[in-house]
């Protein structure tokens, strides 16, 4: 059977109905319904695909892709479809006709982790691509176009390269002993690797206060145009900005207001891009790392992260190195000096004597310094005999080259920390050791684990969490089809399948909400809110889930002159979900209380439950996100860990704080929230009663949706209402339907195909016959922005899919009683 012209693009994600609503006439491939079949059959297949493709057809090569390429195109999405692949891709277009002549000649192409210079963001950035090109086959047999499968590896490769890179300096690094030499190695490597024109290492001299440049590197072989300079030669801005430890970061020196009136000193010094990072030592700024080219560039947080690094590298070594080498000249200068360096240090001999320590190596030893000089270190320090120092101690000693370890120490009080131990051959044969506490570093990196390990876990629970779901729709929908159910079972039927759909909205709104919370995007609808009200509705929202589980609830509601400022709609989610919470986690028949009181400027709410409780380590964390109090395999408390999280980040959004408490495991738990009161305000009005449902007349309801399912069975539910319902699938048919019959409301659809919904709801309002009739939208998305939209465009209400019968039922009634 023929596929109709449009099933290659049919359907309701992004790329499907941007290539609807495409004006192909004005390409090569020329409208949809002419496509060949072929090539529908290859656009079906890139847009069901969760990798990212594109494909290329036609003797011009047309651009075609799916939802997962667009985030590679950055800048270029909005004009991508239709393009020939030579114009959208100009910038690389020379270095891929090999591989395309390749593919267009019928054999496959693969290349992994290819670089390319891209224009995609507005300036040109290197990246890399893994990715394979296939031939694709027309209905004549022959190859008449490509197909694509990439994904991007420019943050792999980049962190590999990086990781490399950091190897390769500190092998070159380790084996040097003078400070020139350090900086003018750790200069040359930086230039090459970030295709610099030069790196300029200098430092400031404190008693002059002007820097210089002890070794500097350029490709071209030039120099300063001055041995020592002052930071103000080239600008107050930029010279402020170092003293104060920020980093300069300019892309052209030539446009930068920061360089006005002293581009002269830039343009003699061939400076036309500028990174500069500041060293800042004891509150001084000691050092500047800048690297520059004639030419302007963009440069790269990757950039910036890898100069950082190499300046306090580059410090920490130069450093180093001058401590190694006035040892070396001056063994009798007294230890203080030693006192002064940022790290701990000490002085073995040939028989592991122990000549020296500072008092930073003693602080963080935790030890006396008659504990430690004059004792065999072996003795001293017993625990690194068969740890990571011991074997890398006794290779620097045997082998006479440089080592390094990283080592973790419990000590008796239980205080754990972790050392990186560099040792250095002395001429006497006895061994130099630096020490450093990077204990703050290694719980950082720990932290990241458990994260990633949380996430690795939330992603298997919301697996779970949306298939769960689905048996029991699945079955019930089955069981509607056979068609043999009387109507007990039918309403049965339905009943599971709007619970489970319900359960489904929640997790999808929850994950929405959490994303535009962490990303900063939500936004409140501050007013004067009553919080006896919010107290009220939160109450009426949990008290099912605690009916069903025979739980006693206590409330003591605020007084009813109590004010906030706020989003009436989130203090209610805040209360409800802490509530909620209580309710899950507490086993049936047990008591949850929830007490309102003032105490002082501001509203405390706090809820005690005798549910499971929980240790202190995840009281401390119980608002991150992806936290749960316990994880088995039934889940049959559910839930995503996204609940408190919410509540913390909601709860800061007021102004406001929330913290939790409990006595232990099996003793309940305590969530407190605190919100600062609104003095000298106005008390809300109370809602209007709604009205009763039963008492509304039968409407003229018109259902426009292209979705032909979605449009019949919310016609058949409206029906069952005792509404009169007239469907339509096309805007133009429903224009036409709605002057022949005038209908009392408009359900629309916004992603309607030819004239979308906005435009339709405008042309209603312009009939004299629908002028009058109230307006619903019914989409998919349900961002302020599309209500913003939505409303601007004639709408009096808007409601996202899938639509809240109920709440639609209730809309309609009270249209009915007006």
């Amino acid at each position: 059977m023929p596929h109709p012209p449009h099933a290659a693009i049919d359907g309701d994600n992004a790329m499907r109905a941007r290539i609807r609503r495409h004006d192909w006439r004005q390409t090569p491939l020329g409208p949809p319904e002419h496509w060949p079949p072929a090539l529908r059959t290859a656009v079906d297949m890139m847009l069901h695909s969760a990798f990212p493709m594109f494909m290329a057809w036609g003797p011009d090569l047309v651009f075609l892709y799916n939802d997962a390429y667009a985030p590679l195109l950055g800048q270029k999405h909005g004009r991508a479809l239709g393009e020939r692949f030579c114009d959208l891709w100009a910038e690389v277009w020379s270095e891929m006709v090999p591989l395309i002549d390749r593919a267009l000649s019928g054999k496959p192409v693969y290349f992994e982790d290819m670089p390319m210079t891209v224009v995609r963001r507005g300036y040109p950035e290197r990246a890399t691509f893994t990715f394979s090109h296939a031939p694709l086959i027309g209905n004549d047999g022959q190859v008449a176009g490509l197909f694509c499968t990439v994904m991007e590896t420019t943050r792999r490769v980049a962190a590999e390269r990086r990781a490399a890179f950091e190897l390769t300096v500190s092998d070159a690094l380790r084996p040097l002993s003078s400070a020139e030499e350090v900086i003018a190695t750790a200069s040359v490597l930086l230039g090459g690797e970030l295709h610099a024109d030069r790196v300029v290492y200098a430092e400031m001299n404190q008693a002059s206060g002007r820097f210089t440049v002890p070794r500097g590197w350029a490709r071209d072989g030039r120099g300063m145009t001055q041995p020592s300079y002052s930071l103000d030669g080239y600008g107050p801005a930029v010279a402020a900005a170092l003293r104060a430890g920020d980093v300069v970061r300019i892309q052209d020196t030539a446009c930068d207001v920061r360089t006005v009136g002293y581009r002269s000193a830039y343009a003699t010094d061939g400076v036309g891009s500028l990174l500069v990072v500041p060293l800042v030592k004891a509150n001084r700024l000691t050092a500047c790392l800048g690297i520059d080219c004639a030419q302007p560039r963009h440069w790269s947080d990757d950039d910036l992260q890898l100069v950082r690094d190499l300046a306090e590298r580059t410090w920490a070594a130069a450093e180093t190195a001058r401590a190694q080498a006035e040892l070396r000249a001056e063994r009798d200068r007294s230890r203080n000096i030693f006192d002064t360096i940022a790290e701990g240090f000490a002085l073995f001999d040939a028989s592991w004597t122990v000549l020296e320590m500072n008092a930073e190596g003693l602080r963080i030893c935790r030890m006396q310094e008659q504990d430690v000089v004059g004792r065999n270190h072996w003795e001293a320090f017993p625990h690194t005999v068969d740890a990571e120092p011991g074997p890398m101690y006794r290779a620097v000693m045997r082998t006479r080259v440089a080592g390094s370890a990283e080592h973790s120490h419990v000590f008796p009080d239980g205080v754990r920390i972790w050392t990186e131990v560099r040792a250095y051959p002395m001429q006497d044969g006895g061994l130099a050791a630096f020490f450093r506490d990077i204990t703050d570093r290694k719980l950082a990196e720990e932290k990241l684990v458990e994260a990633d390990r949380r996430k690795d876990e939330f992603l298997a629970m919301l697996a779970h969490e949306l298939r769960n779901p689905l048996a029991p729709i699945s079955a019930a929908a089955e069981l509607l089809r056979i068609g043999t159910l009387d109507e007990a079972r039918v309403r049965q039927g339905s009943n599971i399948i709007g619970r489970q759909v319900r359960h489904m909205t929640r997790l999808v709104d929850d994950l929405l909400d959490v994303s535009r919370v962490t990303r900063g995007l939500i936004t409140l609808e501050r007013t004067q809110v009553g919080m006896r009200g919010v107290v009220q509705e939160a109450v009426e929202q949990v008290r099912p889930a605690i009916d069903a589980r025979r739980q006693r609830l206590a409330v003591r509601l605020p007084p009813s002159w109590v004010l906030v400022e706020g989003d009436r709609a989130r203090l209610v989610q805040v209360v409800a979900n802490v509530l909620g919470n209580a309710a899950k986690y507490t086993p049936e028949a047990c008591a949850i209380e929830l007490d309102a009181t003032v105490h002082g400027d501001s509203l405390q709410v706090r809820v005690r439950d005798e549910g499971i409780g929980m240790d202190q380590d995840l009281t401390s964390r119980v608002f991150d996100l992806f936290t749960q109090a316990e994880r088995s395999p039934d889940r049959s408390q559910g839930g995503l860990g996204l609940g408190l999280a919410l509540v913390r980040n909601l709860v800061e959004l007021h102004g406001g704080t929330v913290g939790c408490s409990s006595p232990g495991l099996g003793q309940g738990s305590t969530f407190t929230i605190e919100l600062p009161l609104l003095p000298g305000a106005v008390a809300e009005a109370e809602p209007e009663e709604a009205v009763p449902a039963g008492h509304a007349a039968s409407l003229t309801v018109l259902v426009v949706d292209d979705n032909v399912d979605a449009a019949e069975t919310l016609g058949l539910l409206l029906a069952a209402h005792g509404h009169q319902v007239m469907v339509e699938h096309e805007p133009l048919a429903a224009l036409a339907r709605a002057r022949a019959a005038a209908p009392d409301v408009c359900l629309l659809d916004i992603g309607l195909p030819g004239m979308d919904g906005h435009e339709l709801a405008r042309s209603l309002r312009a009939q004299p016959e629908t002028a009058g009739a109230v307006l619903v939208a019914i989409t998919g998305y349900g961002q302020q922005q599309d209500r913003n939209d939505a409303f601007a465009a004639g709408f009096h209400h808007h409601l996202v899919k899938p639509v809240d019968i109920e709440q639609l039922a209730r809309l309609l009634d009270g249209v009915a009683a007006r």
